[in-house]
């Protein structure tokens, strides 16, 4: 099922087509914010588009590309969301990623070569406004171990060290 966003006199809708040929489906994603401005700012960049929809006290973005990459893993300190992400097929949209999050003033953690999700992988992390992780990835080969390195501390995978000062910006990590 295909969901295409129309603009009505009213707002945006969304409308469906069955296709043979792709049965994408779209994830919901829904977060609750204290600032929705500040998250529009964020999320426009993180996207890179304008939102579908705006109105007072809601926001939203019908985002084509990318499809979801889900996954679960056990032996966290914490149930429940660990973290977000955009896995991309190049290092060239994980650059273009950080650039735009970069010009919207948006500080994140680099990672050139993670070991990480039994995966190799280019990563840029960020926070949103909510302390959300946002994993930006590029996955350059599969191994065999689940992860842990020297970017976190060697404390397991997909767990960044965001400085609580906001020293921490492209190329610094």
């Amino acid at each position: 099922m295909i969901f295409t966003a129309q603009k009505t006199d009213t707002g945006t809708c969304c409308s469906s087509n069955q296709s043979k040929s792709n049965n994408m489906k779209r994830l919901h994603i829904h977060i609750s914010v204290d600032d929705l401005e500040q998250n529009r700012v964020f999320y426009t960049a993180l996207f890179g588009m304008e939102p579908t929809k705006v109105k007072e006290d809601y926001i939203q973005w019908l985002v084509d590309d990318p499809a979801v990459n889900f996954a679960i893993s056990k032996g966290k300190s914490k149930s429940g969301l660990n973290h977000l992400g955009l896995q991309v097929d190049s290092e060239e949209a994980v650059n273009a990623i950080e650039k735009r999050l970069v010009n919207a003033g948006i500080t994140g953690e680099k990672q050139d070569e993670a070991a990480c999700c039994y995966a190799k992988s280019k990563k840029y992390w960020v926070q949103d406004p909510q302390d959300v992780i946002w994993e930006n990835y590029h996955t350059m080969d599969q191994i065999e171990v689940f992860g842990g390195d020297s970017f976190t501390g060697g404390v397991g995978c997909c767990e960044p060290t965001f400085p609580k000062d906001d020293t921490c910006s492209t190329g610094c990590c």
